[in-house]
């Protein structure tokens, strides 16, 4: 089990959650934030916190945020990073990469209202 961060959070980046991990397990993208899987304790401190509702232990995730259980897995493969298990953040793990989905998202705004969810089979053709 452990959390993820989903669509909520791109190109919004609070940035609240990383201050309160305390095994520094989520790392910065370009548009979003992400959490390792392999690193995360499953503490929830950073649910509590998220000001966007962008993150859900996976279990919890609605249908609609299921892909983002994938997404943040392989945002630290090769086919994205390439980072593996870092064991903390760092510097020297911050980029302007992005997954490629999120990557692929139109820009989204700072709301009260919830975030346009855009369906995956839209992105990948």
């Amino acid at each position: 089990m452990t959390f993820i961060i989903s669509q909520a959070c791109v190109d919004i980046k609070d940035g609240a959650c990383t201050e309160v991990c305390p095994v520094d397990c989520i790392y910065e993208g370009g548009r979003m934030f992400y959490i390792h899987p392999d690193e995360c304790v499953n503490c929830g401190l950073c649910e509590s916190i998220c000001p966007v509702d962008a993150i859900r232990d996976e279990f919890d995730a609605e249908p609609t945020e299921a892909a983002y259980i994938v997404i943040n897995k392989e945002f630290f493969e090769d086919k994205v990073t390439g980072w593996g298990s870092p064991q903390g953040w760092n510097h020297e793990y911050q980029t302007d990469q992005d997954h490629p989905v999120v990557a692929a998202l139109p820009p989204q705004q700072a709301s009260s209202d919830p975030p346009a969810i855009v369906k995956l089979a839209d992105l990948v053709k």
